[in-house]
C-alpha cells in the first residue's frame, strides 16, 4: 500500500499547486481578456511622408507589407482577438486591439505601444547547433543582408519547374554583399529574420551576381505571398505614425464573460457529479484529473499572454467535454475488464491499453479540425482554435497520465478493490 499510494498523494498535490499559481493569476488580472468582453483600443495609423513623394501603388503596397509586420507582432504576442484593416481610399491602417492583461489606468498610447517600431528583416549566416526547440535556426548575428538593401520582393512561379518562389530584387549594396554571401555560403543555408523571429532558411545553390534572387519551398501562391509581404516589410518606403487613438467599450461586457464563467462552471460541477455517480471511485479520480485540466489551462493561457475571448472560454469548455469523453471510454474498458473475472490492476492496465488508440483517434480528428480553423480563421476565431487545441492537448495528458497513475495507486489499496466502486454490480 504505501508503495503505491504515494504517487496518488503525489498528482494531487501537484493538481493543488497549479490550481494555486492558477488562482493567482486570476485574481492578479494577469490572463488578458479580449475586446468583446473588456473593451480595447482603437488607432489609425498614417505614412508619415511628402505628399506626392510616392506613387498610390507604391504607398498601397507599403501599407499591405506594415499590416503584415502589426499581425505578426500582435500573432507572437497571442493576441488574435483584433482587427487589422487598410483603408485604401485615405491610405491608412485601423487597428483594434485589447487592452494589456493587468492594465487599470487603461492608457491607449501604452496598449499601442506594443505593436513596437517597425520590425528590422534580416538574411543571417546559420549556425546548424544553434536551434530552438522546434528545430528553427536562431539569430547568430552575422548578418548577410538587410531589409533595407532588399528593394523588392514579389510571388512568382519558377519558370522550369512551375512551383512557387519569391523573387527578390537587391540595390547596389546589397547585390555586392549577397554575391559575395552566397559565393562563400555555397551548399549551406541563409536564414531570414524579422527581428528575432524565424521566418524561413533556403538553401545556396549557386553564387548570385545579378542583383536578384529566388527563395524556393514555397508550399503555394498564398504562402509565397506572405512570405514576399514579409520581406517587403523590411524595406518599408515610409515609417507609420499614430494620427489618431481612442479607447473602445466592450461589444459585450464582463456580463457575458460572468455569464459564461458561469455557465461553465455549473457545467463543470453537473460533469463531476455525474462521473461520482455513475463511476464512483474512478470517477472521483477522473473529477480531480479534470480540474487538473482545468487549472493547467488558465496556466498556460496566463503565462503565454493569450487574450480570451468569449469563443475562447468555449473552447476551454469544450476541451473539458473531450476530457470527460476520454475518461468515460477508459473507464467502459475497465468495468468490461472487470465483468471478465480479471483483478483490478490487470483491469485497469488492460483497460487503459485497449482505449488508448480510441482516445487517440478522437483527440487527433479534434486537432485537425483546430489546425483548419487556426490557420484559415481570423480573430476570434483563432483564439477559440487555440484554447480548445490546448486543452485537448492537456486533456489528453491527463486522462492517459494522470488517471492511469492514480487509479494504478488506488489499485493496490486493500479497500479499494470492491468492484462496485468502479461501477460493476
Amino acid at each position: 500500500m504505501k508503495n503505491s499510494i504515494w504517487k496518488l498523494f503525489v498528482v494531487i498535490a501537484v493538481i493543488l499547486v497549479c490550481a494555486f499559481l492558477a488562482f493567482n493569476e486570476i485574481g492578479n488580472d494577469k490572463i488578458r481578456t479580449g475586446i468583446d468582453i473588456r473593451g480595447g483600443v482603437s488607432a489609425i495609423f498614417e505614412p508619415d511622408i511628402d505628399k506626392g513623394s510616392l506613387t498610390g501603388e507604391e504607398i498601397g503596397k507599403g501599407l499591405a507589407s506594415a499590416k503584415t509586420i502589426l499581425e505578426k507582432r500582435l500573432d507572437s504576442k497571442g493576441i488574435f482577438d483584433r482587427s487589422i484593416n487598410i483603408d485604401s481610399i485615405n491610405q491608412r491602417i485601423t487597428v483594434e486591439i485589447p487592452w494589456a492583461a493587468g492594465e487599470t489606468d487603461f492608457n491607449p498610447q501604452k496598449t499601442i505601444n506594443e505593436l513596437g517600431r517597425t520590425a528590422l528583416l534580416t538574411f543571417q549566416e546559420v549556425d546548424v547547433d544553434k536551434v530552438d526547440e522546434y528545430g528553427n535556426f536562431l539569430p547568430t548575428g552575422r548578418i548577410v543582408l538587410q531589409g533595407t538593401q532588399v528593394k523588392d520582393a514579389n510571388p512568382a512561379r519558377h519558370p522550369d519547374t512551375g512551383e512557387w518562389i519569391v523573387v527578390l530584387e537587391l540595390d547596389p549594396s546589397g547585390t555586392e554583399s549577397f554575391a559575395e554571401a552566397t559565393g562563400r555560403l555555397k551548399g549551406e543555408r541563409i536564414a531570414i529574420f524579422m527581428d528575432d523571429q524565424f521566418i524561413s532558411a533556403p538553401l545556396v545553390r549557386d553564387r548570385i551576381d545579378g542583383g536578384s534572387a529566388i527563395i524556393t519551398g514555397q508550399a503555394d501562391a498564398v504562402e509565397a505571398g506572405n512570405l514576399a509581404a514579409t520581406i517587403r516589410s523590411g524595406a518599408l518606403p515610409f515609417r507609420l505614425i499614430a494620427t489618431k487613438v481612442d479607447s473602445i467599450s466592450p461589444q459585450l461586457g464582463t456580463g457575458a464573460m460572468d455569464v459564461a464563467v458561469t455557465a461553465g462552471i455549473t457545467g463543470f460541477i453537473l460533469v463531476c457529479l455525474f462521473m461520482l455517480v455513475y463511476y464512483r471511485l474512478s470517477g472521483l479520480i477522473a473529477n480531480i484529473a479534470l480540474f487538473g485540466l482545468v487549472v493547467l489551462q488558465l496556466l498556460v493561457i496566463s503565462w503565454t499572454g493569450i487574450s480570451i475571448t468569449l469563443p475562447g472560454i468555449g473552447g476551454i469548455i469544450l476541451a473539458i467535454g473531450m476530457g470527460v469523453d476520454a475518461n468515460v471510454i477508459i473507464f467502459e474498458r475497465i468495468k468490461e475488464e472487470l465483468r471478465a473475472g480479471k483483478t483490478l490492476r490487470a483491469s485497469v492496465d488492460q483497460g487503459f491499453d485497449r482505449a488508448f488508440s480510441a482516445v487517440l483517434d478522437s483527440n487527433v480528428t479534434t486537432l485537425i479540425a483546430v489546425a483548419v480553423l487556426y490557420m484559415l480563421g481570423s480573430g476570434p476565431i483563432k483564439g477559440f482554435a487555440l484554447t480548445l487545441g490546448l486543452g485537448v492537448i492537456i486533456s489528453f495528458i491527463t486522462a492517459v497520465t494522470a488517471s492511469k497513475i492514480m487509479l494504478q495507486s488506488v489499485a493496490g489499496v486493500e479497500f479499494a478493490k470492491n468492484k462496485w466502486l468502479y461501477g460493476v454490480k
